[in-house]
């Protein structure tokens, strides 16, 4: 006995594409990457910079949280104005989210709490990551969504 096969409509595929941007040219290649695949598949576009806690800085006397408050409304600010710009082109559902710490934990935790379905992120841009690992590379390694990563 043969059973058929159901199609399903409207199951497949991430409902919530997390992107990690941080104001490198290289994430917001990630950031065009992933409206483009939320648009496609109707997903929620959520938009994360993980705001650096930068304890050497404020021992210093550096207004650290100052400093990474202003980058993420200078994040903000130029997503929005993207988004304005495509609008009528195509339109795609997103949210902007900050989180606190290192960016690999950061990015983990708003998958976590985001119950993101894929996660997409740039390529480093630094020289350090040759040491302890990119962002990227301990996305692969952790395993728990799919990891594109955008050149």
């Amino acid at each position: 006995m043969t059973e058929q096969h159901q199609f399903e409509r409207g199951t497949d595929g991430p409902r919530v594409i997390l992107v990690g941007v941080d104001g490198s040219d290289s994430s917001f290649r990630a950031a065009a990457y992933a409206a483009g695949l939320a648009r496609r598949q109707h997903a929620l576009l959520a938009v994360v910079y993980v705001q650096p806690v930068m304890a050497a800085g404020a021992a210093l006397g550096v207004p650290a949280a100052q400093t990474t408050d202003e980058i993420a409304e200078g994040l903000i600010a130029e997503i929005r104005q993207a988004t304005e710009r495509v609008r009528g082109l195509f339109d795609v559902r997103w949210e902007f989210h900050t989180f606190r710490g290192d960016p690999y934990n950061g990015l983990v935790k708003a998958a976590d709490d985001l119950k993101a379905d894929a996660v997409v992120v740039g390529a480093s841009e630094q020289a350090g990551h040759r040491i302890i690992g990119s962002v990227a590379i301990r996305l692969v390694k952790a395993g728990r969504w799919p990891v594109t990563v955008v050149p």
